[in-house]
């Protein structure tokens, strides 16, 4: 029996944030090897708090960004379900999930850049920027596209 079957999906929120001119924020993970890995904000929910607290929550972990900054203007219309590579599988969250099962967010940022502080008491990013909405595919690690590829999509109009 395969044991990656065997696992669960790791509950999560994940945040496309964009701002006025509908442009999306991503940061550059600071843990990643390659260099040029960039995602949108994302976490894990703790148990007993509601994807829209961990949403808040994670945002203000990444990058500073406070909730009376933001305005959520849509939530996913399902989980976006997506399996780590076999190698990570081990190294990540303690072996206990085979991936993540997201519930992401369309967040309209209300302040300026000014607002956006990545040196977090545990910072995920090094470096971040905001791109186009279709730049955000061929920006993240090739396991999650297939995700950021169905977000892009259901909150294109929206942006």
């Amino acid at each position: 029996m395969n044991k990656k079957a065997d696992l669960p999906y790791r509950p999560c929120v994940g945040v496309m944030l964009a701002n006025r001119q509908g442009q999306v924020f991503v940061g550059q993970r600071i843990d990643s090897k390659e260099g040029d890995a960039w995602q949108m904000p994302q976490g894990g929910i703790d148990e007993g708090e509601s994807p829209e607290v961990a949403l808040i929550r994670e945002l203000a972990e990444e990058t500073g960004i406070v909730a009376d900054l933001v305005d959520i203007i849509a939530r996913s219309a399902h989980e976006h379900l997506y399996d780590l590579p076999d190698e990570l599988i081990g190294r990540l969250w303690g072996g206990k999930y085979r991936g993540q099962a997201q519930r992401w967010f369309l967040v309209r940022f209300k302040g300026t850049d000014e607002d956006i502080n990545i040196a977090t008491a545990e910072p995920e990013f090094s470096a971040w920027r905001w791109v186009e909405a279709e730049q955000l595919v061929e920006l993240i690690v090739p396991f999650k596209r297939p995700v950021y590829r169905e977000v892009v999509q259901e909150f294109r109009a929206l942006l």
